[in-house]
């Protein structure tokens, strides 16, 4: 298990949502990668050093720090499409290799390297910008079908980060709750709902909107 690359973000213009900019263009870096917890969301700040997001009302935050996608993943969307997916093409700061990623369970810690520790939250949900910077007609349904969606984490020790890290996974909670799980929960299966809230690694938010979805 390990980085496959360290994907850092170029702002670029943002017609699919009336923004101004985009950070869901990730390009592989060569070196260490500074990562930390980056407050807060709602300032773009996110947890590698020279990347950042534009829609701070969704994305960002001490929730959303860091976004890992794993390449046999992409590997399989890359077959289906019929075209290359290059690390980083869905907007990951981490592409993975040997990592169940969808199989992680909200909770998860991660160990990436000799000092990064990265917890699972949650996991991404598609939008209009990721629709439209793949120009695939259809593909926040076709993403959702699918529910392979990447997992958000948050920092729970900041390090540095390069590719070729080892990956190893130094807990695990004792409940069923995987990003698959949780993705399938808030989009096709609210029946799983009820058994979300177990996860107490679910950002605050995510929670509250939970409850609400159940009536509490």
């Amino acid at each position: 298990m390990k980085v496959l690359s360290v994907n850092v973000g170029r702002p670029r213009p943002n017609p699919w949502k009336g923004l101004g900019a985009t950070g869901i263009d990730k390009r592989p870096v060569d070196g260490p990668v500074a990562v930390s917890a980056p407050g807060p969301k709602g300032a773009g700040e996110v947890g590698l050093a020279g990347d950042r997001v534009y829609d701070v009302a969704h994305h960002g935050g001490t929730d959303q720090a860091v976004y890992a996608y794993a390449r046999e993943d992409l590997d399989r969307w890359q077959a289906e499409l019929g075209r290359p997916l290059g690390n980083g093409s869905f907007g990951e700061n981490l592409t993975t290799t040997g990592v169940d990623v969808n199989g992680a369970l909200v909770g998860e810690r991660w160990r990436v390297g000799a000092e990064l520790v990265l917890e699972v939250t949650c996991a991404r949900i598609p939008c209009g910008t990721f629709q439209g910077w793949l120009g695939e007609q259809g593909w926040i349904r076709r993403f959702t079908r699918a529910a392979v969606p990447g997992a958000y984490l948050r920092v729970v020790e900041p390090g540095a980060v390069r590719a070729g890290d080892p990956v190893e996974v130094v807990h695990r909670p004792d409940h069923e709750v995987t990003v698959a799980f949780l993705f399938r929960a808030v989009t096709t299966e609210p029946d799983l709902l009820p058994r979300v809230l177990v996860a107490d690694a679910l950002p605050a938010d995510d929670a509250e909107r939970i409850r609400r979805r159940l009536g509490g």
